[in-house]
């Protein structure tokens, strides 16, 4: 099964590579219809498995996660549009020069051919990887989680049926419809087929790719991401920016999972946002400083330091200054994204600098790391390594590069 898809997929990249942009664009915009048109059979498909979750136990931010609704449909129809409207990268000519020679040497980009993704829950990850895979001129296998089986499998069937007609090829899109492992494990081994293999989901999942993938690996998701609060910060905007990057929906990896207080103003600050935390039905776990400015507070672990979450659990710890704040962001972290809070300018880009993370805010929740927050349009996933991409992964990150060389019978001497 994983090895005939493979094939289709690698035929249907060398199409892909000659399409022109309006080709793709056309693609994109008749899947877009497609979503919609089909509404209630992919919501049907949705319920199923969520159904399925709620009777398995799966807290309930991984089922919001897991869930669609007909603004969510509506939102990846949209996703689908965004990307058609974005200039196309293939072609692109990023730099020409000419040597002395007269050679005239350009570096122009390429699709990077096949792409698979490996993912978790949710089920509006088939759309969007399927509309900037087809955006930059690669095929796409996707092997989402079981949870989602049911919605990634008529999704998969809804955007294949839109490319009849187009001059996309079919195959272009395929999805495993199947939940058995050894299927993902053969996919990982596919590197005669397969350019890239790309992870989205928890920190398990993508230590198991990573580990085990044969074709080479961009790391994405994982985020166990800080709000840093300085001495001289504005507490109520702080507490606001800390809500909304726990709150707003926890089982994101750019949702904050850790809250780090300076010292000087721990016994002010700490009382109140964690009484607003808990309000929000927030779970707080803290250091020993924290627990005896906030007695009710459970304990935290060596390993809570290092965990992300996903749900309505925070970290809080009091640290002496921001030395100490970076250099706990930077042993404890997963480089994803991380934010100060404070009104000094000299302070905010000693942060800037120093963090080494995808992302690093000022005066902002971390919840804005998304390719469509950052104007890229739908995103692949959000890369925490540094090669070949990082950060939110659009079209233009799907790409390679090939050098144009143009002479006029010149031979090395």
């Amino acid at each position: 099964m994983i090895v005939e898809m493979c094939k289709k997929a690698k035929v249907a990249s060398v199409e892909m590579a000659k399409l022109t942009a309006e080709a793709k664009n056309a693609a994109l915009c008749r899947m877009a219809d497609a979503l919609e048109a089909n509404t209630e059979k992919i919501l049907a498909a949705n319920l199923a498995d969520v159904d399925a979750a709620m009777h398995s136990g799966l807290k309930a931010a991984m089922i919001d996660r897991l869930s669609l609704d007909q603004r969510k449909i509506q939102t990846m129809a949209k996703g689908l549009r965004e990307v058609s409207a974005l200039p196309d990268p293939i072609g692109a000519i990023l730099n020409t020069w000419t040597r002395p020679n007269g050679l005239i040497i350009s570096q122009v980009r390429v699709p990077l051919g096949v792409i698979g993704i490996i993912y978790e829950s949710r089920p509006d990850v088939t759309s969007d990887a399927a509309g900037i895979c087809i955006k930059s001129g690669n095929a796409v296998i996707l092997r989402g989680g079981s949870d989602a089986l049911n919605s990634n499998v008529t999704l998969g069937e809804v955007l294949r049926e839109a490319l009849l007609g187009t001059q996309v090829p079919v195959d272009a899109i395929q999805v495993v419809e199947s939940a058995d492992r050894t299927l993902a494990e053969k996919l990982m081994r596919m590197r005669e087929y397969i350019d890239v293999l790309i992870p989205r989901g928890g920190a398990d999942l993508i230590k198991t790719v990573v580990e085990n993938s044969r074709i080479p690996v961009i790391e994405t998701g994982t985020g166990n991401c800080h709000i840093y609060v300085e001495e001289d910060a504005d507490l109520q905007k702080a507490t606001a920016i800390v809500i909304n990057a726990k709150c707003q929906r926890p089982g994101t990896c750019n949702a904050a999972e850790k809250l780090l207080v300076h010292s000087k103003i721990a016994e002010q600050y700490l009382p109140s946002v964690i009484s607003v935390l808990k309000e929000k039905g927030v779970e707080v776990r803290g250091d020993e400083e924290t627990r005896r400015i906030a007695p009710n507070v459970k304990a935290a672990t060596e390993q809570d330091w290092y965990t992300e979450y996903l749900d309505f659990i925070i970290g809080v710890k009091v640290v002496k200054d921001l030395g100490e704040a970076i250099a706990h962001i930077n042993n404890y972290g997963t480089h994803h994204s991380d934010s100060i809070i404070t009104a000094d300018f000299d302070k905010a880009m000693r942060f800037i600098r120093e963090i080494d993370s995808a992302a690093v805010y000022w005066n902002a929740s971390t919840r804005f790391t998304d390719g469509n927050q950052f104007g890229l349009g739908a995103e692949i996933g959000i890369s925490t390594q540094k090669l070949h991409a990082r950060g939110p992964m659009s079209v233009q990150h799907l790409t390679s590069t090939k050098y144009v060389v143009l002479g006029s019978g010149q031979i090395r001497k």
